[in-house]
């Protein structure tokens, strides 16, 4: 069964986004804010993850799957997947209150001419171009960013260099960004994000730092770098491995068989057990 429910506006003038859920055709838990559409999308060993689709204006009970194309990462369960659609709705609410202007622009930007560009504040300007885009910072506001995050030229990109300016610049972002921007610069910029907050990263917070931590951990331990389903020994996956998971001229390479049950790569590699995996003679199961 579909449901509504509006958003208490914290102020009348605002326009705010209703939030609906529902069931897709084919059963998905899915959700509309606006012109934002949500899917609770199954994968693997009970996980899921959060698709998106735009402006879907038919009932929710005749989505389909092949309605969504964004993926917009894990979703615990049905509570999650709810808490995240309500974070979506209040953003649109803040980015309203915010003011945000659209203007004509031709300025040259690091991506290429500007086609338009978005007025966050005073010196704030977000330029969109044909392939890319991302923000310029006035001289004022640009000391206002960190030192190990500060770009000299005042331009930020799009992908994940936004998130200094929306540290430094945190009245002109809505909670959503602010939080985006804050996981933003711990995957990315580690040393930063310490030196900001004053603390130490934990593992699981930072997966740039978690990675530093599994190689330095695993520097001679054999890392899988390729691997492939095995025709010759079934039940088993082919893999080749380098000490650390380096890769290059020179660098010494060996293969083992890993249980197919077994293998599961992780973020950083699979780590080989030379006792319990056994060595081949192929270098590179791809050949």
């Amino acid at each position: 069964m579909n449901t509504t429910v509006p958003i208490t506006p914290a102020s009348p003038s605002w326009h705010l986004p209703v939030i609906e859920f529902g069931r897709s055709a084919d059963g998905l838990l899915v959700a509309r804010v606006g012109d934002t559409a949500f899917a609770m999308v199954p994968t693997r060993q009970g996980r899921h993850f959060l698709a998106t689709g735009w402006r879907l204006t038919r009932p929710l009970d005749t989505w389909k799957r092949g309605d969504f194309y964004g993926h917009s990462g894990d979703v615990a369960d049905e509570a999650a997947f709810r808490a995240l659609v309500a974070e979506s709705a209040k953003h649109q609410r803040e980015r309203v209150a915010l003011g945000r202007r659209e203007i004509a622009s031709r300025a040259n930007t690091p991506w290429g001419p500007s086609q338009g560009a978005t007025i966050y504040g005073e010196g704030v300007l977000c330029h969109s171009t044909a392939g890319h885009g991302g923000f310029q910072l006035a001289p004022e506001q640009n000391v206002r960013v960190h030192p190990l995050l500060r770009s000299s030229s005042g331009f930020y990109e799009e992908d994940a260099e936004w998130a200094a300016v929306a540290q430094a610049l945190p009245d002109l972002f809505t909670g959503y960004e602010r939080r985006l921007a804050d996981e933003t610069l711990r995957n990315h910029w580690p040393e930063a994000w310490e030196a900001i907050h004053g603390r130490a990263l934990q593992a699981g917070e930072s997966r740039e730092r978690d990675r530093q931590t599994f190689e330095r951990q695993h520097a001679r331990d054999w890392i899988v770098i390729a691997a492939v389903s095995s025709d010759r020994f079934p039940g088993f996956v082919e893999t080749v491995a380098t000490p650390g998971g380096k890769r290059g001229p020179g660098i010494e390479r060996y293969g083992f068989l890993v249980p197919s049950v077994e293998y599961e790569p992780g973020l950083f590699g699979f780590v080989i057990d030379p006792a319990r995996h056994c060595a081949t003679d192929e270098k590179d199961p791809g050949d």
